[in-house]
């Protein structure tokens, strides 16, 4: 269960180290959810570059599509 719903999801992990990086939308419960499903969600706290320096992305010179909000 989360905020907007009952959702199905698949954790996504890294390859190198096991850890779990973020989360796909399997299958969205409630209509109004339903354009999240087959969409991943990343936590950029959780993956590094690839130089091993953390991942941040300047949204007023990048724009990185896919998330909740782009949808709105």
């Amino acid at each position: 269960m989360m905020i907007t719903g009952l959702h199905t999801v698949a954790d996504i992990f890294c390859v190198g180290c096991g850890s779990i990086v973020g989360w796909k939308y399997e299958t969205a419960h409630e209509r109004s959810q339903k354009y999240k499903e087959g969409k991943s969600v990343l936590e950029r706290f959780k993956v590094s570059g690839p130089d091993g320096s953390h991942y941040w992305v300047n949204h007023e010179h990048h724009h990185i599509g896919g998330s909740d909000a782009d949808d709105v």
